[in-house]
């Protein structure tokens, strides 16, 4: 009886047995097929290198770099993984517990350390340590550092745009990441085998920008200056051509290093220029003045009574409503009230122009709208419509408040004017390239509308000239070069109310005005200088920075050049360089020469000038005979010419 019972247990146990292995080789065959494969085979991915983003002219703004990184199969390292721990904790100063507690895990895969110095290799030996897999991925590296941080952006650490020009064209430039398959051997090193398929990345695509680097540092240099010595919060400048749409520059400060993204304050991370609204003050009153000349409601020489400085307005309910200009006047003409900002007459100018037409002409300008600039997080900014408005809107929009603006409207909109009458899309993306140098795709401008008739354009131009010629932007008058602008200063609300002492001072301009080539707008932010006004903070540094592009391209025609000249102290240039300086691989000597020249030199032989100052070139950095190569930066140290004739060195 019990050996009968002994053959009925063995005879269920090997049927039980024999059910299984149908089980486990038949049925569910695929299954167990994957999971051994994964104890002896691995996928590692390869990635692809992301394309290079390059500024108008073909400098290198972004690239990548190649660095190390250090994963592990815990399941294999499990014989050293007390070795392991130990030996990553002595190189990379974290805790043995760190490393130790991820080996721990029952996944096959997880990451040590990422994105590492390669000289790390010389330390880790795969070899030596089973189960640790080294993995080579690209890192993006940012050139020219702090220089168009906010603009430019920065990737994450696979390699994958976050922010800026690297988020809004990530599928342009981050490619497809490709793969092998290695088997693992009895010690568990990986090695790649031929019968498994291998797969290889496409690299990203180039991008080039509108942006003039040489512009770009021109305007970042110049803010801060501006920003520090009127110590304020922060600053920003647009620059634009107005007949295109085309962006030159966005300088912003404080501004960020890319390549330290960590570290930098996530405040000062957005692109203000397209992110945040403002009520801009007298700068708004280029609404004002276009709808009062389009619908002929006023004459330049049209006269008003600006009320010597207080004008108290009854209402229906409540307290009489009081509006103030700076510059107390009697009467003033219509061109008299442009050039010295005057609130009061913008006000009772609105009256005229009326609610409907007022609203019309801020939406054709794109107040209230994106400009669908090629940028991440642009904002519509605040338009009301009329029938939202109470009994004082329409005199206080008129010169700048209850609106909310972005910079990069303001900017499109003197484009508007500069441009006689037609407003463009604004726009930073100029062609995409693939590795082969094939244009991809190409921008073109885009008209947006007309907004004013030429013959209103030009009639602006000329008020706004006389804004710099006589008004309240003649800190930013250029002698022999004809600009155009306005000023505005406005009160900041803080916490929901207006506080005295927190102002945006501006100015908005753009030369040559009789053929405008740039449109160029500065911001400051809390000015706490000796002045808030944006005549005297944001018109200098539109000036220094107007003569830096006046003075390093050629934006302006012959004759505006000859008409330069004439008010400049002439200077006696070098027919030829030096002979130890011929050699097109080296550094030129450019020292003793006008700054058009020496910038007409450095960029025949591929060399980026940035110039600091205006006049002659006292010393440079690098000095001259250095070994050269295309897209190098040659730092030009510039001072005011003397009278009279400077000798070669």
């Amino acid at each position: 009886m019990r050996l009968r019972m002994l053959r009925g247990a063995a005879f269920v146990l090997f049927g039980v047995i024999g059910l299984r292995l149908v089980q486990v080789q038949i049925i569910d065959s695929q299954r167990y097929r994957a999971v051994a494969q994964k104890q002896y085979q691995a996928k590692v991915v390869l990635p692809a290198d992301r394309g290079i983003i390059y500024d108008r002219n073909g400098n290198v703004i972004a690239s990548n770099s190649t660095l190390v990184s250090f994963a592990a199969d815990p399941q294999v390292a499990v014989e050293d993984s007390r070795v392991i721990a130990t030996k990553f904790s002595q190189l990379f100063g974290k805790p043995r517990s760190y490393y130790w507690e991820k080996l721990q895990t029952d996944s096959r895969f997880v990451w040590l350390e990422r994105l590492v110095d390669t000289k790390y290799l010389k330390e880790i030996d795969p070899k030596k340590l089973n189960g640790i897999v080294v993995c080579y991925e690209p890192k993006r590296l940012y050139f020219n550092g702090y220089l168009a941080g906010q603009l430019i952006g920065c990737t994450n650490v696979d390699n994958a745009g976050i922010s800026g020009i690297e988020q809004e064209y990530d599928q342009q430039l981050r490619g497809e990441n490709g793969y092998v398959v290695f088997q693992r051997d009895g010690l568990g090193h990986a090695r790649p085998s031929v019968d498994y398929p291998r797969v290889e990345p496409i690299n990203g695509h180039n991008v080039y920008l509108t942006i003039d680097m040489q512009m770009q540092s021109i305007a970042e240099k110049e803010l801060k200056k501006g920003v520090e010595q009127n110590q304020a919060n922060s600053g920003l400048v647009i620059i634009l051509r107005p007949g295109t749409g085309e962006i030159f520059a966005i300088a912003q400060y404080p501004n960020i290093d890319p390549n330290s993204i960590r570290t930098m304050k996530v405040d000062d991370q957005r692109l203000r220029a397209v992110t945040d609204v403002f009520e801009p003050g007298s700068v708004f009153k280029i609404v004002t003045v276009s709808a009062a000349l389009e619908n002929g409601v006023v004459s330049p020489e049209k006269k008003f009574y600006a009320e010597n400085g207080i004008y108290t307005i009854p209402q229906v309910s409540g307290k009489p409503r009081k509006i103030f200009d700076t510059h107390k006047a009697g009467w003033l003409t219509f061109r008299e009230a442009v050039e010295v900002s005057s609130n009061i007459v913008m006000a009772k100018v609105s009256d005229l122009v009326g609610g409907e037409r007022f609203y019309k002409m801020a939406r054709d300008y794109g107040f209230g709208i994106v400009t669908n600039i090629d940028f991440p997080g642009e904002v519509n900014g605040t338009l009301k419509k009329p029938m939202q408005w109470s009994g004082t809107t329409l005199n206080t929009i008129a010169y700048g408040y209850e609106v909310g603006v972005t910079p990069i409207q303001i900017a499109a909109a003197y484009g508007a004017v500069a441009n006689k009458g037609v407003l463009m899309k604004p726009y930073l993306f100029q062609k995409e390239t693939d590795a082969t140098g094939i244009v991809v795709q190409e921008s073109v401008p885009q008209q947006i509308r007309r907004v004013i008739t030429e013959q209103t354009a030009a009639t602006l131009c000329d008020l706004f000239e006389g804004v710099v010629d006589r008004g309240t932007a003649t800190q930013a008058k250029i002698p022999g070069v004809k600009l155009a602008g306005k000023t505005g200063t406005s009160k900041k609300i803080i916490e929901g109310r207006y506080e005295s002492g927190n102002y945006i001072a501006s100015f908005v301009g753009f030369f040559p005005a009789d053929d405008p080539k740039i449109v160029c707008l500065v911001m400051i932010d809390n000015p706490r200088g000796l002045s808030y006004y944006g005549g005297t903070t944001s018109a200098p540094v539109f000036k220094a920075i107007a003569e830096q592009i006046l003075n390093t391209t050629d934006l302006i025609t012959p004759v505006q050049k000859t008409v330069l000249t004439e008010v400049q102290t002439p200077v006696i240039e070098h027919d030829t360089l030096p002979t130890v300086h011929q050699g097109k691989n080296i550094v030129p000597d450019v020292r003793g020469l006008s700054v058009r020249r020496a910038v007409s030199i450095l960029k025949e032989r591929k060399i980026t000038p940035v110039v600091n100052g205006t006049g002659i070139v006292v010393n440079q950095n690098p000095e001259a005979g250095v070994l050269s190569k295309k897209g190098m930066i040659v730092t030009l140290l510039c001072e005011p010419r003397s009278t009279g004739s400077i000798g070669m060195k």
